[in-house]
């Protein structure tokens, strides 16, 4: 049997799981000032995974890569979902849309 399938989905599960709050927190207390973080991360998975030799850590890498970049798209979105007031203010924080 080969459990690589089940190890990669397992592994994307958990980034996507991890990716989510660590949007959520970024927003909260940083805005989207900080979005290209999103994109090194992303940037270096994906460099990493074209230079690994093993396909499951390689796929892992990619699929790390990829939702930080969704992250990048995720972080914009979670500001539209405070302004709506979906989500809390950081009271601490001041908003440009507060004019």
């Amino acid at each position: 049997m080969h459990f690589d399938g089940l190890l990669i989905g397992a592994c994307t599960f958990l980034i996507i799981g991890l990716f989510h709050p660590l949007v959520i927190k970024m927003e909260y207390y940083w805005g989207t000032k900080l979005w290209w973080t999103w994109l090194l991360a992303g940037l270096i998975g994906l460099g990493l995974s074209l230079f690994i030799d093993n396909v499951t850590i390689s796929a892992i890498l990619g699929s790390f890569s990829f939702s930080a970049f969704w992250g990048i798209g995720e972080l914009f979105a979670q500001e539209k979902r405070v302004q709506k007031g979906w989500f809390p203010r950081n009271p601490k924080r001041k908003y440009k849309w507060d004019k």
